[in-house]
């Protein structure tokens, strides 16, 4: 399995030029992906921290340039990282919006903690799934079907914080209490340290 390390991850970020407020999103996303998955695999379960951090990392790569081509970034992402060779990753991250299925019964996905580590940040802040939904209704309102699409994808996202909050031993609620606030900054200086003197 191919995985960027972080600082590939960040030289990819700056290379793609994305926005400062996308690239502050996806760092914060990373840090609950990251919290997720530590605290799954030290209750037991046996998923790839390298992958997740990865996906989470680099889920929104085409979103810059979706501002102005109006291209599915999932997608785009993906194929982005899939000419990379980075295939795995590009799996994760073509489903961060939608999943491509969902089991409510087995051990939780990379899939399924990205897509839902996106679901939780608003900009660069935790906030809780309604409030980040309400959000994305707000900005992408428009016709009756994008509305419907958006309920399904809360529903969705409801539905993999009860499988994910059931083998952790914190509730969805507690979320923010445990991240680091210091890491948020840290991979901030980390991202600009690798990128010191790319053009």
């Amino acid at each position: 399995m191919s995985i960027p390390s972080e600082n590939q991850c960040y030289r990819i970020m700056a290379k793609m030029a994305m926005l400062p407020n996308i690239l502050a999103h996806s760092i914060r996303v990373c840090q609950v992906a990251t919290l997720l998955v530590e605290s799954l695999n030290s209750g037991g379960r046996h998923l790839n921290p390298d992958l997740i951090k990865a996906a989470a990392l680099l889920h929104d790569i085409t979103k810059t340039r979706s501002l102005n081509t109006k291209e599915r970034h999932d997608g785009t992402g993906a194929d982005y990282l899939q000419e990379q060779g980075y295939p795995e990753v590009a799996d994760t991250v073509r489903q961060h919006v939608r999943l491509a299925g969902f089991e409510a019964q087995g051990g939780p996905t990379a899939a399924e903690i990205v897509n839902y580590a996106d679901k939780r940040v608003m900009h660069d802040t935790v906030v809780s799934l309604d409030e980040r939904m309400a959000d994305l209704m707000k900005r992408y309102n428009g016709s009756s079907e994008l509305g419907s699409w958006l309920d399904c994808m809360h529903r969705e996202a409801e539905a993999i914080e009860a499988k994910l909050f059931a083998d952790l031993p914190f509730s969805a609620t507690e979320l923010s209490d445990h991240l680091d606030l210091l890491d948020f900054e840290k991979k901030l200086e980390r991202f600009r340290t690798a990128n010191q003197g790319s053009p």
